[in-house]
């Protein structure tokens, strides 16, 4: 190794190791083994703009293995992002931009959120299919717009998760390229040594997957990682997968145990490994000059890139304005203006399951917005979620294709939507059953703590569906997601709600989660009821009490909808007036003034909540006395409408709450 490489490469690692020090927490451990291939891709290979970090042709990367966050802080301090030293001095405090896992939108030049290991690899996944797709609908022959690489850094541990392994096996199939993976093989785990737990030859794995693989037996020769990244991008058509052997806390007395994972070294030890890789014990946070002024470079190249890609887009403009018009726009992700007036509208009577009204809506977007694009967790026959006429996405044979097929893969699905999202440039959705959201948890909360705007389109979204009995009758979820911050869940209640939900829902900024209905649903005129303006709300009035004032409000969701309806009805019949109020969404009542939900949910009357799912968090909803008919227990196997009445879901038990909680049970036939 060059000795100016090795200046380098220690003011990164002693860069990372002072950070943890200072912090008294964080990960000394891969920083300093994995550094000389951190630094070659930021030398050699990474085409960035450190003064622009959103350049839209910038090379990707995303550090999969996000514990090793200082090693990215260092080398975002050095290249001449807006991270200044003093943030580096605040690795892991409150308020900083240097926090304990990269975290996107909080620290220029993260691209992604990651830290669950796994999850950048598969997020990396999502940007190379981002890439491919925007490339095959605005390149040109003479221009290439659209012409990066998305790299990552990945861990033992990330490998060892199964969303890792749905990722990789849906890229090798796809062939996604140009994606570069340099896999950190330092042979060491947090519990000890890898062979407890991680034996097989993941060179072969991945072969196996369809990906071209590499290795690289001296993770610290700056000459062989150079040689072996050069040939990757040299032969793209499917992704590679580098294994580069390194040490654990290299140089350091702890090189090659777990303790050098995720804990500071200490005074002694810091001092011993800079003796031992010949750096300065003092001054803590040492920047050379002559390093320095070498990754400062970076500015000037990333300069030169970005003005070079802004001349070629400007005769791109000449030759395709509109394409160059819609390619922006794109990238700022913005809808075209004509996309809302022509979403449908479904005439009363009739009767149309929710994921139906969906698919209609997902017709009549797709048609007016080429950004749009997904697939399902192998389930878009049921999930209603094909793009008509949009082909099937696939990166040699079909890069154009909007409909995508990840496999029965959720958890790398929403991964992958993430990864799509975090490049720009495209609006992704994905599906499966509400049920099976369990498999994508991790990932719809690393995009709502990213607060990025994916579409999650869940169906059969209750003991509704019956005959597939608990297994797949969705009980918790609801709650389940409306627990995660920054995640908007709708439970429209007839394909006319579903429209108006998708409406509001395209202009999110994060990501929102649909429940839907395999069962057909009345239809609910929208002559008749206020839903255009009621569903962006969250919650509105839908029908006033009958038979009188009224003494009680029914709030429902979804199909409980026509459940709190047919007991209005009822109620009427004894003198008893009801108030129902649909509440799709709670995160959008939830942004109504108060006097606007005091109007519709006023603070003197009682309240009866009815949903098919858990109880839990409605307490907010119904007041103190209020009553909350859900489930807190599993489904039945049987007919929708028999499990539905076997488990109390009826117009009776519902007269009954409401003649209870309004006080006139002397009114009861």
């Amino acid at each position: 190794m060059a000795s100016e490489d090795d200046l380098h490469i220690n003011t990164i690692r002693f860069l990372a190791v002072d950070m943890v020090e200072e912090a008294r927490s964080g990960h000394p451990g891969l920083p300093l083994g994995a550094a000389p291939m951190a630094y070659v891709l930021f030398d050699r290979f990474l085409r960035h703009n450190p003064a622009n970090p959103g350049w839209a042709n910038r090379d990707r990367f995303v550090l999969s293995a996000g514990h090793g966050s200082a090693l990215l802080y260092a080398l975002l301090h050095l290249t001449g992002y807006d991270l200044p030293m003093e943030q580096l001095h605040r690795f892991r405090r409150v308020g900083s931009r240097t926090p304990g896992h990269p975290e996107h939108g909080l620290t220029p030049g993260v691209e992604a959120t990651t830290g669950p290991l796994g999850q950048g690899l598969a997020t990396a996944v999502g940007m190379a299919i981002a890439q491919r797709y925007l490339a095959s609908r605005y390149n040109r022959p003479g221009f290439r717009l659209v012409d990066h690489t998305t790299f990552a850094l990945c861990s033992d541990g990330d490998l060892m998760e199964g969303i890792a392994s749905e990722a990789a096996a849906f890229a090798g199939t796809m062939k996604a390229n140009p994606l570069v993976v340099l896999y950190d093989d330092n042979h060491v785990s947090l519990e000890g040594p890898t062979s407890l737990t991680f034996t097989e030859n993941v060179e072969d794995r991945f072969e196996a997957y369809g990906w071209q693989v590499a290795a690289v037996e001296d993770g610290n020769s700056v000459e062989a990682l150079e040689a072996t990244v050069r040939r990757a991008l040299s032969r793209p058509g499917a992704p590679w997968l580098i294994r580069v052997r390194t040490h654990l806390g290299y140089g350091s007395p702890r090189q090659d145990t777990k303790e050098a994972h995720g804990e500071p070294l200490g005074p002694e030890m810091t001092r011993e490994t800079k003796r031992k890789l010949g750096w300065p014990l003092e001054p803590p946070f040492l920047v050379p000059e002559e390093a320095r002024l070498h990754f400062r470079r970076a500015l000037g190249r990333g300069r030169a890139w970005e003005e070079e890609w802004q001349a070629h887009f400007e005769e791109y403009r000449k030759a395709e304005p509109e394409l160059a018009r819609e390619f922006l726009a794109q990238m700022a992700g913005t809808p075209p203006s004509s996309w809302s007036p022509e979403l449908p509208s479904f005439p009363a009577p009739g009767s149309v399951a929710t994921r139906d009204a969906s698919a209609s809506v997902l017709d009549a977007v797709s048609a007016q917005w080429p950004a749009l694009l997904g697939g399902s967790g192998d389930l878009a026959p049921s999930t209603k979620t094909l793009v008509p006429g949009g082909g099937d996405f696939a990166f040699e044979q079909e890069p154009c294709g909007r409909n995508l097929h990840f496999g029965v893969r959720e958890n790398a699905m929403v991964a992958m939507l993430n990864g799509l999202a975090l490049h720009g440039g495209v609006r992704p959705y994905g599906s499966t059953f509400l049920v099976f959201s369990d498999y994508a948890r991790p990932s719809i909360r690393l995009a709502a703590l990213s607060g990025l705007p994916i579409l999650l389109v869940f169906t059969h979204d209750s003991i509704a569906l019956g005959e597939d009995g608990p297994t797949h009758q969705p009980v918790e979820h609801l709650a389940a997601l409306r627990a995660i911050p920054g995640l908007t869940v709708l439970r429209p209640a007839d394909a006319n709600e579903t429209t108006e939900a998708w409406r509001k829902a395209v202009g999110c900024r994060g990501p929102v989660a649909f429940a839907l209905t395999r069962q057909k649903l009345p239809v609910l005129d929208p002559g008749q009821y206020p839903i255009r303006d009621g569903v962006p709300r969250g919650a509105y009035v839908l029908a006033e009490a009958a038979g009188g004032p009224a003494k009680v409000v029914l709030i429902a969701t979804g199909s409980e909808v026509h459940l709190a309806l047919a007991a209005r009805t009822a109620l009427a019949e004894r003198g008893v007036g009801a108030r129902v109020v649909s509440m799709p969404c709670w995160e959008w009542f939830d942004e109504q003034e108060p006097a606007y939900r005091e109007q519709v949910l006023p603070p003197d009357l009682p309240r009866v909540v009815i949903e098919a799912g858990s109880p839990m968090g409605w307490e907010r909803y119904a007041g103190p006395d209020g009553t909350v008919l859900g489930l807190n227990r599993f489904g039945e196997s049987g007919p929708g409408p028999d499990v539905y009445a076997d488990l109390g879901f009826t117009v009776d038990r519902v007269v009954q709450a409401a003649l209870d909680r309004s006080g006139t049970g002397a009114r009861r036939r």
